[in-house]
């Protein structure tokens, strides 16, 4: 297949607004007048991915910063299941599609969706009954479907993934059920991009079910991109259900301590042991896999050879999963510029810290006090402190018996982009001390294993910094610049107002001086020079 050397110019414009008719009686804009991307800053959006295996619904809302998904629905359709033999959809794909595309526009009416975008990706674009697919559904819905090209999809893809890894470098490969987008990255920047037939229900079809034969047809079109040479030794971005199904797989086979998909990394060699591993198992082996969805154990050996024979093709240094894709690329595309300029994950935290915080947010406030204990400092370590200070007062509502733990879990499982698994760790950590929890709980120790010691000692500082801050002052903001924190040769200083009823009594110098002896210096609150 050839690559284009531009995809962000080869994809075209931006995909066409979907003017659902069926929205127009909520708070929909005038048919047929598109809002502007800088129109579209409130209400809700909604994407409607019709893939070659499934059939999925998100719906985001869209306040002043980046959305968060607040419904997410799929239908396992198989519209692709017997195209690669009979060159159309399969029949009862389409019957299930459009009974879920049904519920799916009424549901975005009920919602208040103001926004609602269909687009179909392989299994439509390929089937030679594709356009007539398309038709129904329009009439049906009173939907607009665009069907995206390759190069759409492809770019699609990569803006999503960047969204949660924007220094991302090396390749991404997202696998579906009719093909396999490939997309170069060079630390965040889209290169070139290449579809190929690949899907992992065609390749069940297209090799009849011959995992041999399967194995050298991903072999012979994968050698058609010569790009991906340049990925060895770089990075590898797996984007799609079933390598996230894979992921999931993965997880359990090395007894990771942490059960996220996004951004779950391992090395080369474990990626490639695994993946080979699981492309040779049996249908009776897959099914007993534990933490796999059995609608995939027909096709999961299929995807686990798709990315063994693109492990061997491009020999990068590590695997990532990510679970941002064409879906999120898609929503991005429909939000004001300067929504889509922001970091992913302080967006997202600055929304939490909105939505449950008991003061005005203040993040920024307590990342400058505590800012003396961490110089110097890298941009990514600021970053990360910064989300946890943020998130600081997660758990104020929770019984205090419960309240370090049930923070520490929420925190490490935040369904926000832009974090590794060592800095969800960290994070976590960070909060269950800012709470008073025990790092030697039996539930936090698995966890602690993703952590170097620096990294472990610094979540445990920023935790009593946080624990610090929250007591001198009750969470309230504007408190905080009146208590100054000086780090001076061996010693650490809490500078109170000479007047210190405010903030002075016996939890507080007993939780600084813990904060000091984590840090191997001496203590000392004094009045403020001022």
């Amino acid at each position: 297949m050839p690559a284009s050397p531009d995809p962000l110019q080869d994809a075209g414009s931006t995909v066409l607004s979907a003017r659902p008719l069926a929205l127009r009686g909520g708070r929909q804009r005038k048919a047929g007048k598109r809002p502007g991307r800088e129109e579209q800053d409130q209400g809700r959006v909604g994407v409607v991915d019709i893939g070659s295996n499934t059939v999925r619904l998100v719906v985001y809302e869209v306040p002043s910063r980046l959305p968060i998904p607040i419904f997410n629905e799929k239908a396992e359709c198989r519209l692709g299941e017997g195209l690669s033999q009979s060159g159309k959809l399969s029949a009862a794909g389409v019957d299930r599609a459009l009974r879920a595309l049904r519920r799916f526009a009424s549901l975005a009416l009920a919602m208040g969706v103001e926004h609602l975008e269909l687009v179909a990706t392989a299994a439509v674009r390929d089937a030679s009954d594709g356009v007539s697919f398309v038709e129904r559904v329009e009439q049906t819905c009173g939907v607009h479907v665009h069907v995206l090209s390759g190069a759409e999809e492809a770019r699609l893809a990569a803006v999503g993934v960047l969204n949660g890894s924007p220094l991302a470098d090396g390749a991404l490969a997202d696998l579906g059920g009719g093909s396999l987008d490939l997309v170069s990255l060079d630390a965040g920047r889209i290169g070139t991009f290449a579809t190929l037939p690949l899907g992992h229900l065609r390749l069940a079809e297209e090799s009849a079910g011959d995992r041999v034969k399967a194995r050298a047809l991903l072999d012979e079109r994968l050698s058609t991109v010569p790009w991906l040479d340049a990925v060895g030794g770089r990075g590898l971005y797996c984007v799609g259900g079933s390598w996230r199904a894979l992921a999931r797989v993965f997880i359990d086979q090395m007894h990771h301590p942490l059960h996220v998909v996004d951004n779950f990394t391992i090395g080369f060699f474990d990626a490639i042991k695994l993946a080979n591993l699981l492309a040779g198992l049996s249908r009776a082996t897959v099914e007993r896999l534990g933490s796999l969805d059995a609608k995939r154990a027909d096709t999961l050996p299929f995807a686990a050879g798709a990315l063994a024979a693109l492990l061997e093709r491009t020999r990068p240094r590590e695997v990532s999963f990510s679970a941002f894709s064409m879906r999120e690329g898609q929503m991005l595309e429909l939000l004001p510029r300067h929504l889509r300029g922001q970091d992913a994950l302080i967006s997202a935290c600055e929304g939490q810290a909105e939505r449950e915080g008991r003061f005005a947010q203040h993040g920024e406030e307590i990342l400058d006090w505590m800012s003396p204990l961490f110089e110097p400092e890298k941009v990514a370590q600021r970053r990360l402190r910064l989300a946890s200070c943020l998130l600081s007062d997660i758990g104020w509502s929770e019984h205090p018996d419960y309240r370090a733990i049930h923070a520490f879990h929420r925190v490490l499982r935040i369904p926000y982009p832009g974090l590794s698994h060592p800095e969800r760790a960290e994070m976590a950590i960070a909060i269950l001390v800012r709470y008073g929890g025990k790092e030697d709980d039996p539930m936090v120790m698995p966890v602690r294993t993703l952590l170097t010691e620096v990294d472990l000692n610094r979540a445990r500082v920023t935790g009593l910094a946080l624990r610090l801050a929250h007591t001198l002052t009750g969470g309230a903001p504007g408190l905080l610049p009146q208590t100054p924190l000086i780090r001076k040769n061996a010693s650490l200083i809490l500078e109170l107002p000479r007047d210190p009823l405010v903030f002075h009594s016996e939890a507080v110098e007993r939780r600084f001086l813990r904060l000091a002896k984590a840090m191997t210096l001496k203590g000392e609150i004094r009045p403020t020079a001022r």
